[in-house]
């Protein structure tokens, strides 16, 4: 823990860790020099059930392969993306990608077809590596639709045809050399415009930041971590796969998060350490409740995302009995901005979001006067060091309104900060929806419904829930003398969106509360709902 006695909300970047000159594909060659025949990854398939296991030497070799054929098909620089659940070629491409000197893009496997032809395009990706299907979802067809008139996809390739996956085209050529600050990923987050941006991250801020948090939840080599965190988040490929090949420790790659098997999981294989956002590990306590099993193994449960509820962390805490951390974080950030001590009191963990990472400065600065608040005051939460991004993929303008002249990345989320340097947050700047932890765009829903041949006006705002943190709202405006069936608005935003985008409560209204300039107050909206007006 670090001490301070600070007098405004300002922690200068702390060096009692270092910043390494790492990339992706060097953290895995160093570990298996290190440790060869130790156990790197485990598959755990839909069943939960152990599929196919790779030492850190296998992993390597493996993932060295598939580089040697992807940089035989495609050139340094070039952006591919991959569209898949989390199984083991995930992290074989994340490796590879990172050899071959290539910028990995990654998609929500819930994506439909408009969702994931944007994220191609506006990356420019010139490949997209899928499977078949997921959870219903017919990947294969959408991906054909997705792609239907993009000429620089060059190819579309099934993850699980190992065939296609290590083509070699022509004699393998030499790997280029990497740099820690060449761009590694490409993660697609939230935007006010109606579309999610697409945020350039370095090896170096996904390495570093992965380390670190490695080390603050004590991590080593015999840690065992379950990793049903989206792959397509930083908190999948990014801490948890990035942050165990660091510890030298075993990773289980889970392919769906269901609670049963996680808990069955955890007592056959012994996890030691799970990360989950807040709904997640509700649905574990709940189901412990039904199945008893022997989960004493796990030393630490990490919960972010979305807002953790005191309730929740006391309930881990007893049930669980490991301890408890909440890490804040955002793509942006690499991600991880701040996170708590395995020793830190319960107070601090149910209210507060921890202390900032090592070498991160982080500051609460006056909303337009950008200046250094004083302590205990709110304002925007702000962050500063290695791990920022490059900037918005082709975006300059989003680009310069997220990263101030002095290097600020201003992360839109609202908080506070006490003279120790714990933070906590107490509002959001933007309109962003986070349910179950996943962020959600009212523009982007917006812009859909507005496609609906009766819909004149709509808003989207979300609302508070004991589940999911908060549900998706939408208030509509139809045309004259019309009347709408929400199932049918539904079904509408089923066409265009993945489910979790669609909204669950849905409200016909005449007019709406606007401002002087001629702007629906959303706030209003859901101030009025949450007091009864709209029923």
């Amino acid at each position: 823990m670090y001490k301070f006695q600070l007098s405004e909300s300002l922690v200068p970047a702390q060096d009692d860790d270092v910043v390494l000159e790492t990339t992706v594909g060097g953290l895995l060659r160093d570990m298996a020099g290190q440790r060869p025949d130790a156990t790197a990854l485990v598959e755990i398939d839909m069943d939960g059930e152990v599929g196919r296991k790779w030492t850190f030497s296998e992993l390597l070799q493996e993932s060295e392969k598939l580089a040697h054929a992807l940089a035989s098909r495609f050139e340094t620089g070039e952006r591919i993306t991959v569209w898949a659940p989390n199984i083991p070629e995930w992290v074989l491409m994340e490796y590879a990608c990172a050899f071959a000197g290539l910028v990995l893009v990654t998609a929500n496997p819930s994506y439909q077809a408009a969702e994931l032809r944007y994220v191609l395009e506006q990356s420019g990706s010139v490949a997209l590596f899928s499977v078949s299907s997921y959870r219903g979802n017919p990947m294969a067809e959408i991906a054909q639709t997705a792609t239907e008139g993009l000429n620089a996809i060059r190819e579309t390739v099934n993850l699980e045809d190992k065939t296609a996956l290590f083509r070699v085209d022509g004699g393998a050529p030499v790997l280029p050399t990497v740099a820690a600050g060449d761009a590694a990923q490409i993660q697609y987050t939230s935007g006010t415009t109606g579309f999610p941006k697409g945020a350039v991250l370095t090896h170096r801020g996904l390495t570093n930041n992965a380390r670190f948090f490695a080390r603050r939840t004590n991590s080593g080599p015999e840690s065992v971590w379950a990793n049903f965190m989206p792959m397509f988040h930083t908190s999948g490929c990014g801490m948890i796969t990035l942050g165990s090949v660091q510890a030298g420790c075993k990773m289980l790659i889970v392919k769906l998060f269901e609670p049963g098997t996680v808990l069955r999981m955890i007592e056959r294989e012994k996890v030691t350490a799970l990360l989950g956002v807040p709904t997640m590990l509700v649905a574990l306590l709940e189901m412990l409740q039904h199945e008893k099993r022997d989960i004493s193994s796990l030393e630490i449960a990490i919960s972010g995302g979305s807002m953790v509820a005191p309730e929740l962390v006391r309930n881990v805490l007893e049930k669980f009995g490991c301890s408890f951390a909440t890490v804040y974080g955002q793509t942006e950030a690499s991600p991880l901005v701040t996170q708590h001590y395995p020793d830190d009191t319960v107070d601090d963990i149910c209210n507060t979001i921890g202390q900032p990472m090592p070498q991160t400065s982080v500051s609460i600065r006056s909303i337009g006067g950008n200046k250094v608040l004083p302590i205990d005051t709110v304002g925007e939460i702000c962050v500063k060091g290695y791990c920022n991004m490059i900037g918005y993929n082709a975006n300059e303008t989003a680009t310069a309104d997220a990263i101030d002249a002095e290097g600020w990345l201003h992360t839109g989320d609202l908080g506070a900060m006490d003279s120790r340097g714990y933070c906590r947050i107490t509002g959001r700047v933007k309109e962003m929806i986070i349910r179950g932890g996943e962020n959600m765009f009212p523009a982007e829903i917006e812009n859909v419904l507005l496609g609906h041949p009766l819909v004149v006006e709509v808003a989207v705002v979300g609302l508070p829930d004991d589940k999911w943190g908060e549900i998706i709202a939408c208030f509509v405006r139809p045309e004259p003398n019309h009347e709408i069936d929400p199932q049918d608005l539904r079904a509408f935003c089923r066409q265009h969106l993945s489910p979790q985008k669609t909204p669950v409560v849905w409200r016909t209204v005449r007019s709406f509360p606007l401002t002087g300039s001629g702007k629906i107050q959303k706030f209003a909206l859901r101030d009025a709902y949450l007091a009864g007006d709209y029923g």
